[in-house]
């Protein structure tokens, strides 16, 4: 009898631990927790060290819109003589990164405004008169290509308008981008009173003024 019983228990004991085995199931639930903790404490560092940083598409989008104009503001520099750092901030304010409607789907990124003899969409923009701010429908040039945008605004500063072809003749003869900033306001260029602050800001935080440099 004794026998017989030691071999009942240890039957018991060997089925008892066969039981604990771990499973896939349990073995994927496992991992996924870790690799949860894991990313989760990576996070949390990615938040609370300046050091460890997160990407954001926002900023990469940024970068990507800024190195595909420099070239070209800086040829177009070598033809019209406008700073690089000012026609490259002015892009970015009047279009929105690239991603205004006017600019997707016309290729104007500076709101540069058109007449019949040229082709143009009518658009609903903001002026700022008589202190207030107002919404007005104005007809803005199409483009075939981004560049021919730039171009024409480069040209815009040696020609002038039709009524003054020396109107940005201060912008041109400016010899950094807080001159050229504030020679656009006094110009004429746009309306908004903060304008010239806007574009300093833009130029000093992307560090747009490096491509000043011959």
């Amino acid at each position: 009898m004794p026998l017989k019983k030691q071999k009942k228990n240890s039957y018991k004991k060997m089925k008892y631990k066969k039981s604990k085995r771990i499973t896939p199931s349990h073995f994927l639930m496992t991992l996924f927790i870790f690799v949860s903790i894991f990313f989760g404490t990576l996070y949390f560092l990615a938040q609370e060290i300046p050091d460890i940083q997160v990407p954001q598409n926002g900023q990469d989008e940024e970068n990507r819109f800024i190195i595909q104009i420099s070239d070209y503001a800086k040829e177009l520099q070598k033809r019209y003589g406008v700073l690089p750092s000012i026609s490259i901030a002015q892009a970015i304010l009047e279009s929105d990164w690239g991603t205004s409607e006017l600019s997707v789907e016309n290729n104007n990124f500076y709101g540069i405004k058109g007449d019949s003899a040229e082709p143009t969409v009518t658009m609903t923009t903001k002026e700022f008169v008589n202190g207030e701010w107002i919404e007005v429908n104005a007809e803005f040039r199409k483009y075939t290509t981004w560049q021919e945008s730039m171009e024409d605004h480069s040209k815009l500063f040696t020609t002038g308008t039709s009524w003054n072809a020396n109107q940005y003749a201060k912008v041109l003869a400016s010899t950094d981008y807080k001159e050229a900033a504030y020679a656009l306001q006094e110009s004429g260029y746009a309306t908004d009173p903060d304008y010239p602050d806007k574009l300093i800001r833009l130029i000093e935080q992307h560090n747009l003024n490096q491509y000043d440099q011959e």
